[in-house]
């Protein structure tokens, strides 16, 4: 017995060890993240039902109360030098809304049964959010490129069409292979994304297979900045992504999407600027039947024929007390009409990966456009017309004011088949025109203060005055579901407020 507790103890010892010269030879570094953000959320209330939705039917009247949640990110970071030529990155997280007892109790990012009020303590809640490997000079290609295979975050060209959605307590990666070019000023990052997988057994072909196919270029060093170009496809043949039990033949509609663009950004005499313009073509047979357009032996096919372009020009003042900023944007996503309809053409921009919650207001109203679902503008386009302020009271705080103004690039009145605004459902509205196309505005207080050089304290307060047109346009009708009776609850008749309190600590 003593022999084999010695023999033991000996191996015990000795893999110790051994594990620890392994880790010294791999170059090991660890850090994480802990971030918990409490929010009341006016515009989210669904009115009584179940869960939360996100600017759900009966959110702006006075009949229902903010949703007052808290919700927390872990992560855990472990960066592997293994050798000259070979890397890996390991990223856990763990997502959760407080006093949350399953997933589809109180809403998204719920965690699975660990609330203090139930009597189970098992948590299932950790996953990967990043796990990939880099092999540098892979392949001895001609032209050097790093490999990085797995599960990665994608952010390009600042969030516009592939980001990693930052804000939201999950955040978004994408299972892919990168290779990855630079020499100098410039880089190049090939990828190839299988953003929906629907297995063997129901889907043998891959015809429901949802997959992305990605060229992006920089250089450095032009007029002040840097310049961008983009090309990305979308390989939805079945307009269909990674759906459980889907027929293993393509049996729904065409929805390849190519996005080709360019962008520029820097500064020049003090301004900060960005310029950047983006083209779509493609067939959206599956996105249109979103929208009630259903193809037929006159439109056997909607063809996309979709853009958009932002512009931005800002300055800051460092010289000046208080270090104020001012920057003014506009951006246009493209819509379609029911004219474009009627001839098959199908002109609502679609923003791919990107991070909306940085461009178009961060109570995050129209972060769906472009997929034809009530959540954005429902085919219609956007227009967003923005002034951003900034100084620094004090230091280590920083106060922002955003403004926005949103309106469709379509019409609401004017376009009922592709709105599902039934004709004369807006007041007053000229149906042959588009002077109903305006939304609302937003307004957005943002307050940061560097606590210490791991801890970011951030508070925020936003309020949405919407129109007529708004609330229209997501409830297809005047008044409000489920509501009709609340002398408060007509359309365009209130707005929504949210607020928050975020800690990031990071290590």
């Amino acid at each position: 017995m003593k022999k084999n507790f010695l023999t033991v103890a000996a191996m015990s010892i000795a893999a110790f060890f051994a594990a620890t010269e392994i880790a010294k030879a791999a170059d090991v570094t660890f850090s994480g993240q802990i971030r918990t953000r409490w929010e009341a959320a006016g515009h989210n209330n669904a009115g009584g039902a179940a869960g939360q939705t996100t600017a759900g039917t009966n959110a702006f009247n006075d009949g229902t109360d903010p949703d007052d949640f808290t919700a927390s990110r872990v992560r855990l970071n472990a960066n592997v030098n293994v050798n000259d030529s070979t890397s890996a990155f390991i990223q856990m997280q763990s997502v959760r809304t407080w006093g949350a007892a399953s997933a589809g109790a109180a809403g998204t990012n719920a965690g699975t049964g660990n609330a203090s009020a139930t009597v189970s303590d098992g948590d299932a809640t950790v996953g990967l959010h990043q796990a990939y490997f880099t092999l540098k000079n892979f392949a001895n290609l001609p032209i050097a490129m790093d490999a990085k295979i797995g599960r990665q975050e994608v952010v390009l060209d600042g969030h516009r069409l592939f980001g990693n959605t930052g804000w939201t307590t999950g955040a978004q990666t994408h299972d892919a292979v990168r290779l990855t070019h630079a020499h100098d000023n410039m880089s190049l990052n090939l990828a190839y994304i299988i953003a929906g997988e629907d297995g063997l057994t129901n889907d043998p072909n891959d015809s429901n297979d949802l997959e992305v196919y990605l060229a992006h270029f920089n250089y450095k060093g032009v007029l002040g900045g840097q310049f961008s170009a983009i090309y990305a496809f979308v390989d939805n043949g079945c307009g269909a992504a990674g759906v459980a039990g889907a027929a293993q033949a393509c049996t729904t509609a065409n929805n390849d999407l190519h996005t080709i663009g360019a962008r520029q950004a820097g500064q020049l005499f003090g301004i900060d600027y960005r310029g950047e313009f983006y083209y779509q073509f493609g067939e959206a047979n599956a996105t249109a039947a979103a929208l009630g357009l259903a193809t037929s032996a006159a439109i056997p096919e909607y063809d996309r024929d979709a853009y958009m372009f932002g512009v931005r020009v800002g300055k800051t003042f460092n010289n000046v007390m208080f270090k104020p900023g001012i920057t003014i944007w506009y951006d246009y996503l493209s819509g379609t009409s029911d004219a474009d309809a009627a001839n098959g053409d199908f002109k609502t921009f679609n923003t791919l990966f990107d991070t909306g919650h940085k461009f178009y207001g961060y109570m995050d109203l129209f972060l769906a456009v472009g997929t034809g679902s009530s959540g954005g503008t429902r085919g219609l386009g956007l227009q967003d017309f923005a002034i951003k302020t900034k100084l620094e009271p004090m230091p280590g705080w920083t106060l922002k004011l955003d403004a926005h103004a949103f309106l469709t690039a379509e019409g609401v009145g004017a376009n009922s088949t592709v709105s599902g605004v039934p004709q004369g459902a807006v007041s007053g509205v000229n149906q042959g025109n588009n002077t109903k196309s305006f939304l609302g505005q937003e307004f957005d207080v943002t307050l940061v203060h560097k606590y210490n050089a791991n801890t970011n304290i951030s508070f925020g307060y936003s309020t949405f005055n919407g129109t007529e047109a708004f609330t229209s346009l997501r409830n297809g009708t005047t008044t409000l579901a489920g509501v009709a009776n609340n002398a408060d609850a007509v359309v365009g008749s209130d707005s929504a407020d949210w607020a928050y309190v975020q800690f990031d600590v990071k290590f």
